[in-house]
């Protein structure tokens, strides 16, 4: 049977990793309960090679546990060590180098109490040299022996270097060197590093570097190279000790500066004869030869090694033949010069090729590698616990390289000549028992060896008979994350091996089924518990001695998680950036956030911010970028999420700018670009400094792409250069680099001539030439002039040359007037002219042109547009570059209203040798003046006779107001005023109207005519309380002009507001109730005043009046149209003829009586004439909201019906 152990930590790993680690955990812990007989195991040795330090005492480990346990005894050796009285059967002894070690007899090594670790004193006058040897421990009881490892003991040692005498090592400059080291044997092997005196250590390159054997090679040695005090240094750790050997002197010889008193005090071997420094191709140093073998233990780190020698230095490069280099486990070390493959294998054998190339050829080397192999486990014997009469087995099995041997011992002594066990039985690495009895324990230990190490180990079998028992404690309480695996313990010991059932719940059935897993230890696995698999789970342990069981309760909590990560970020330099983690756990678990840089602790600096839930970095630099982590950790499980953080800044300047390739016209510019700090450099500009003309003055030249490093630059003579590059990516440019070495160019003569050269006169009788000179680096060199020539044009002359200073105009007198000349500008200098110039056209100075333009017509298009005609003027006659010709033109006065007035002038010019042109915008019916001109770049010319035209009638514009007064039941009074422009003649007006019902219908269109004369018109036969629109506009001959529109109401019936106010829902508002109780006692007031004048003034004469006509309202209208026959001037009160009509269902009578003011239209505005008569005048009220569609039938509106009272 075979013990189990319980699980150390209650909260289970949710990892597949942990939950692997925990099960092996339990599996290799085979401890039977230490209140039970059992043979003895080794619980602590020390190492098979154990090197001690001389210095202090020597402590060989030996622990043991058992039951009984091992103690030290005082006990009689027999012949066998097995063969032992009673008194040495609990026990700890030694062997040393295979004999008894009686460390009763040496009074430096003692024992430790209760075990069997040896302490070997050596600071009390001990020596560590004479306990050098292979100790072995044996721990004993009553049911068998364990026994350690041979463990090899040796003293450190840390020898001095041998004195020795060495000699300046003389090198010609390119030549290989090698310094030896040769240090101590020391044990272990010192630790090689060279120095100088300054106890610094020396730089080490591809070209100079120490070796694997400790030694200092150079591929080549250069002056630099020169000193007395190349040092190898040993340092021995295991006594913390550090040896020197004597100083190393390397002098370089350079053959271009050795002199005669040195060639004479060194023999031709010391300075290798006196040929230059030459290149040569790669030889190797180390190893030597071609081909070299190399054997390595499985496990261990392989290291292989190319230095080689040659100039340039070679490059070194590392291939497997037949195979690539195993990815993950390969290393380059010492410039790639040694190759380092960790944790090798039997499949890592093999050839392995490094080969040296420089530019003149390469050399190589094979390394043959074979790996071979100590013994290593692949079953290693295990603890067996049976009860009487069981059957079992111990396996031994190993492998290695040789395979290894197996041999089996018994309580330490070889099998074959151990006490015979009928129940026993061997068979190679295989021990059989069959119907073991308790006699049957002991500890037997197999050995597998091979001629690179050995393995050994113990395992004991226990012949016991007990009944079941559980190791893990009661109600012990497992908390696990939903989702993952639970790992229930129910460790349990008994003999024969008990069964184990799970039931979940006091009175549970027995788990079964696909979603448990049962591991023969006894735990029960849940491989994604619930929130339902919470609860009491109760494990059963029985066999046919007894039966126990014991409960643990489960828990599930919810899993921690970051709900909003951190993200990645950009950030520039100085900046500010914060990074959010926020999380969402169970409320039962105390999470704690811990941030972390690069996988390492946060820096210790104040501009980290860290929040409850983020991480804020306050002014941001370089050495801030990285990655970002955010850890969760809870009791049970542990989060984890990450950002990167860059950190981007304009570019570092370039630096290193160097010129090569100097010619007289050209040169190449390189350079080492900056750090781009994070954001790619995109281009590079280059500028130059010209230090001989523009000092300080820096210029742009070029720019080349960011991947491009130099650049071929065209330079002019006679410029002092300098340049300087500026690096570009997109968070801006950098600062320039340092300007680059000088470089003049030789002088020349201009490669150029100026240019833009002109010839204008300033003045009717001369010639203004100039030019654009050329710049300081134009001029190739010192002395700059120029070669003004000029000849007229068309005309015999010869050339006509003057050389000036370097100005930029020239001015020739006396010339004719706006003649064309040839001109010509040479650039000259000290060293020559520039090439021939090309000719240009100039012309000497302009006069003001002498003629008019004749022949000057209009032809009138409409009544705002005409267009003008005109002869040209000779061009003899204008005297310089003809420009074209202004139009002057005026208008007179309007034929509308004969009024004249002065009137701004206008011009329009025509450009070019134009004859005529339109004149827009003009006004109609318009009496206009215009003259011509000729314009040239001197001014204008006389003005042509004023031609006189007219405009004729146009349409007018609108009539400048339209108001309508005195509304009353059925007529309304319109007022307006004549068109600001009529354009012509005025014919008539128009006037159309319509009316507006409640919901901004329109309805029936009426047109009414009106003689241009009138200024005003009575509308009659309207409807009462009814919304009018208005649209009026004025005629000429010509047609109408735009309209202006205008709306008004006619009063309403009051006998019909009551009814109305009733008929409408606004009148139940109380806003409403009192301003109609307001407005009802005024007209209350205002009919009692009425009707007290009129008791005493007696009848009205209006009323007279209206007795002796008839009511125009009540005529018979026509029946032919809907149009009103007459109109009603206000001055003159015409009727309105027969034949006009009001429509039948809009017309209101009313009987005749004197005490009626509505006929007269009562309001607050209404007046009383000296008759005693009274006039109402109402102005109405215009309404900006869109009107259309038919008249409504309904009743009146008292909103309507108070428009006609405001």
């Amino acid at each position: 049977v075979q013990p189990k152990i319980m699980m150390k930590k209650m909260s289970i790993p949710t990892s597949k990793t942990s939950l692997v680690l925990f099960l092996c955990q339990i599996i290799s812990a085979l401890d039977v309960p230490l209140d039970l007989s059992q043979p003895p195991t080794i619980t602590q040795q020390s190492p098979k090679d154990y090197i001690v330090d001389p210095r202090e005492n020597i402590v060989i480990q030996c622990e043991a546990k058992g039951k009984p346990p091992p103690r030290l005894v005082t006990y009689i050796f027999f012949y066998f060590m097995y063969k032992c009285s009673w008194t040495c059967r609990n026990t700890f002894s030694w062997t040393r180098n295979g004999t008894h070690f009686d460390i009763d007899k040496d009074a430096q090594v003692t024992m430790k109490p209760n075990s069997g670790t040896l302490v070997i004193n050596i600071m009390n006058g001990g020596k560590a040299e004479a306990y050098e040897g292979v100790y072995q421990c044996t721990a004993r009881n009553e049911r068998g022996a364990a026994i350690s490892n041979n463990i090899v003991i040796r003293p450190s040692r840390s020898p001095l270097w041998t004195k020795e005498k060495l000699e300046p090592n003389h090198v010609r400059e390119g030549d290989s060197l090698v310094l030896h080291c040769r240090p101590p044997v020391g044990l272990p092997p010192p630790i090689i590093f060279w120095m100088d005196n300054a106890f610094q250590r020396l730089p080490q390159s591809e070209r100079v570097s120490q070796g694997l054997n400790g030694d200092l090679y150079f591929s080549n040695v250069q002056p630099e190279d020169t000193r007395e005090d190349y040092i190898c240094y040993a340092r021995f750790n295991h006594t913390q000790t550090i040896q020197q050997k004597q100083p190393i002197s390397v002098k370089v010889f350079s053959m271009d500066s050795l002199n005669d008193t040195i060639a004479a005090n060194l023999s031709d071997t010391d300075i290798y004869g006196a040929k230059p420094v030459t290149e040569r191709q790669p030889v190797l140093l180390t190893p030597t030869g071609s081909t070299s073998t190399k054997v390595e233990l499985r496990g261990n780190v392989l290291l292989l090694e190319c230095i080689a020698a040659g100039l340039p230095t070679p490059v070194i490069r590392w291939i497997k033949e037949g195979g690539e280099l195993p990815a993950n486990r390969t290393f380059f070390e010492n410039f790639k010069k040694t190759l380092k493959i960790i944790d090798v294998s039997e499949a890592d054998s093999g050839n392995y090729k490094c080969i040296a190339r420089n530019t003149l050829g390469s050399a190589h080397h094979v390394i043959s590698v074979t790996v071979k192999a100590a013994p290593y486990w692949i079953t290693a014997p295990r603890n067996l616990v049976l009860s009487p009469g069981e059957d079992g087995t111990l396996i031994c099995r190993a492998n290695g390289n040789p395979k290894p041997s197996i041999s089996w011992l018994a309580n330490g002594v070889p099998i074959a000549i151990a006490p015979e066990d009928p129940s026993r039985k061997v068979d190679g690495d295989t021990i059989i028992f069959s119907h073991v009895q308790e006699r049957s324990s002991a500890v037997y230990q197999c050995n597998a060896s091979n001629e690179y190490g050995y393995l050994l180990s113990n395992a004991f079998v226990n012949v016991l008979a007990e009944p079941p028992r559980i190791l893990t404690p009661a109600n012990k309480l497992y908390q696990v994350i939903a989702d993952s695996p639970a790992l229930l313990d129910c460790a349990y010991f008994g003999s024969p091996k008990p069964e184990i059932e799970w039931f979940k719940g006091v009175k549970g059935s027995i788990l079964r089924g696909n979603e448990y897993i049962f591991h023969d230890n006894g735990t029960l696995e849940i491989p994604v518990a619930q929130k339902n698999s919470a609860g009491t789970y109760t494990c059963v342990a029985r066999n046919e001695l007894g039966k126990i069981q014991n409960e643990v309760q489960l828990e599930i909590k919810d899993p921690t998680m970051i709900i909003k990560q951190p993200e990645y970020k950009v950030i520039q330099r100085y900046g500010q950036v914060s990074f959010e983690c926020i999380i969402k756990h169970d409320s039962t678990l105390l999470p704690t956030i811990t941030w972390l840089k690069d996988n390492d602790e946060l820096p210790d600096d104040d501009r980290f911010l860290v929040g409850k839930d983020n991480l804020t970095i306050m002014n941001v630099t370089d050495k801030d970028d990285g990655t970002y982590t955010c850890i969760v950790n809870t009791t049970l499980d542990s989060v984890s999420a990450s950002a990167v953080l860059t950190v981007v800044a304009r570019p570092n300047p370039p630096f290193d700018l160097e010129l090569t390739g100097q010619l007289e016209r050209s040169i190449d510019l390189s350079w080492i670009p900056g750090d781009e700090n994070n954001s790619p450099i995109t281009n590079f500009v280059i500028e130059y400094e010209d230090a001989l003309h523009e000092p300080g003055v820096w210029h742009y030249q070029t720019e080349v792409p960011g991947t491009q490093t130099t650049v071929h630059l065209k330079l002019s003579p006679y410029v002092n250069y300098s340049f300087r590059v500026i690096a570009v990516n997109k968070i801006g440019r950098s600062q320039p680099s340092e300007p680059s070495e000088q470089y003049l160019t030789k002088s020349a003569s201009p490669d150029e001539n100026p240019a833009n050269v002109q010839g204008i006169g300033s003045e009717p009788d001369n010639l203004v030439i100039t030019w654009e000179p050329l710049k300081g680096f134009q001029s190739n060199g010192p002395g700059l002039q120029y070669k003004v020539s000029w000849r007229q044009k068309d005309v015999d002359d010869e050339w006509t040359s003057v050389i000036v200073a370097n100005v930029s105009k020239y001015i020739v007198s006396g010339t004719p007037t706006f003649v064309p000349y040839e001109i010509k500008v040479q650039a000259l200098n000290d060293l020559g002219y520039a090439p021939e110039p090309s000719e240009v056209i100039g012309h000497s100075g302009e006069d003001l042109p002498m003629v008019a333009p004749g022949n000057v017509q209009v032809h009138v298009i409409n009544s705002t547009l005409a267009k003008v005609h005109w002869d040209p003027v000779p061009l003899k006659t204008v005297r310089g570059h003809l420009q074209g010709y202004k139009v002057y033109y005026w208008k007179v006065q309007s034929l509308s209203r004969r009024s004249r007035r002065h009137v701004e002038q206008k011009i329009l010019t025509f450009r070019g040798n134009k004859t005529f042109g339109m004149l827009p915008g003009l006004e109609p019916y318009s009496s206009y003046k215009l003259n011509v001109r000729v314009v040239n770049g001197k001014g204008e010319g006389p003005a042509s006779p004023d031609k006189v035209f007219r405009t004729p009638e146009g349409v007018p514009s609108s009539p400048s107001f339209l108001k309508i007064t005195n509304p009353t039941l059925d007529s309304l009074t319109l007022e307006w005023g004549s068109p600001t422009h009529p354009n012509g003649v005025l014919t008539s007006y128009t006037l159309k109207f319509q009316p507006i019902n409640n919901t901004h219908e329109l309805g029936p269109l009426v047109e009414i005519r009106i003689p241009a004369n009138e200024s005003s018109l009575i509308l009659k036969n309207l409807n009462y309380s009814t919304r009018y629109k208005f649209y009026f506009n004025a005629q000429t001959s010509v047609g109408s002009g735009s309209q202006i529109t205008e709306e008004a109401v006619t009063i309403m019936d009051e006998g019909k507001m009551a009814m109305a106010s009733r008929q409408v829902d606004i009148a139940t508002q109380g806003w409403f109730i009192g301003l109609m109780c307001a407005v009802a006692l005024l007209i209350l007031i205002l009919l009692i005043v009425c009707f007290i004048r009129r008791n005493k003034g007696g009848k009205y004469p209006v009323k007279e009046k209206e007795d002796a006509h008839a009511d125009p309202e009540i005529q018979p209208m026509k029946e032919d149209d809907g149009t009103f026959g007459e109109y009603s001037d206000a001055e003159d009160h015409k009727p309105l003829k027969k034949g006009s009509r009001t429509p039948s269902d809009r017309t209101v009578k009313k009987e005749d009586s004197d005490d009626s003011l509505v006929d007269y239209g009562e309001g607050v505005n209404g007046q009383f004439n000296e008759d005693g008569s009274f006039i109402g005048q109402y102005s109405g009220k215009k309404e900006k909201e869109p009107a259309e569609g038919n008249e409504s039938s309904e009743a009146p509106s008292p909103v309507n019906a108070m428009n006609s009272f405001v």
